[in-house]
């Protein structure tokens, strides 16, 4: 085992104790309550062109996945989530589109049914008007449905794709590159969420959450190429699930199951455990700018009686910085 195959079970510690990442208490941005939220994502202030250049969509935004709904939101406690979008099929996360690579304005690629699709704004919402490719639909049995995905600092698109009923092996990670092809990266996943990356787009993060393993990739900035994977972390008191990382190199990791997030080192030390009032965290993000704030969606789907916050997207305030998403640069 090298140095990068931890595994961290309920009882670990953290390696390095001291002022705690979140400074606040966690509230509720909204009291209604999803079977599987998921998605979350800062995409910047109105002061950063994060509002401008989504199409009006500043601070963060999350989605109602299988439903097929895009909500935006400030972020702060009771701030309410807008609907930006309706879909016919599940919708696991979205990127804006780059307005410095021509794209117009309030245009986005996403995650969407069997594949990746653009939306485009028309009366205030987004609809999808391009269908870009559906490589889950190369599969009948059993059917596959879109995850988690993210644009990286490179201007490509990730996408999972999972069976409904979480099939080992079944699943797969797609990457949409600038150029507009679709490539099946990565295959015989289970339930592949994530992915994240390291700040200068070099490093990918990757789960499997049945398996408990966090992996990392290299990431040929000029191809997209991946490396062979290198095992980071296995967290046995839950399943990994969305992730994000910090300004300072730091991965959040929702670990559903468990009632919490982890804060890891790049290095895979387990610098903090960060309880969460939902047992099902499912997705995290942080905002840029001050004062910080952290959003986490949550999940009710499998909970015969879902405690308060089950299901809801919670909020607090942080003392670290992340990034604005980034965008899709085709």
């Amino acid at each position: 085992m090298n140095q990068h195959m931890r595994d961290h079970h309920a009882a670990a510690e953290p390696r390095h104790s001291g002022e705690s990442a979140v400074t606040g208490p966690w509230e509720p941005v909204d009291q209604r309550r999803w079977q599987l939220g998921e998605g979350a994502r800062y995409l910047g202030s109105e002061k950063t062109g994060g509002a401008g250049e989504s199409g009006g969509a500043g601070g963060f935004v999350c989605v109602d996945l299988l439903q097929g709904r895009l909500f935006s939101t400030p972020g702060e406690p009771g701030s309410q989530l807008r609907l930006r979008a309706e879909m016919d099929r599940p919708l696991g996360a979205v990127a804006p589109a780059a307005a410095e690579a021509g794209w117009e304005t309030g245009t986005w690629v996403a995650a969407l049914g069997k594949g990746l699709s653009l939306l485009r704004a028309e009366d205030g919402l987004l609809h999808e008007t391009e269908l870009i490719a559906s490589p889950a639909d190369r599969r009948e049995e059993p059917e596959l449905r879109v995850n988690d995905a993210v644009a990286d600092p490179h201007g490509r698109f990730w996408v999972g794709a999972m069976a409904y009923g979480g099939d080992q092996g079944r699943g797969f990670l797609a990457r949409l590159d600038p150029d507009g092809s679709v490539s099946v990266v990565l295959e015989e996943m289970s339930i592949p969420n994530g992915p994240a990356f390291s700040v200068d787009g070099r490093t990918m993060y990757l789960a499997d959450t049945p398996t408990g393993w966090i992996s990392t990739y290299d990431v040929d900035p000029a191809t997209g190429t991946l490396s062979e994977p290198q095992k980071f972390v296995k967290i046995s008191e839950g399943g990994p699930d969305g992730m994000t990382v910090d300004a300072e190199g730091c991965l959040w990791q929702a670990v559903w199951g468990a009632s919490c997030l982890h804060r890891y080192s790049p290095s895979g030390e387990l610098l903090e455990r960060i309880p969460v009032p939902v047992r099902q965290p499912t997705s995290v993000a942080l905002s840029a700018e001050a004062p910080y704030r952290v959003l986490v969606t949550s999940a009710t789907i499998g909970l015969e009686e879902p405690a308060e916050h089950d299901g809801r997207v919670i909020t607090a305030e942080v003392r670290v910085p992340g990034r604005p998403a980034d965008r899709f640069r085709g």
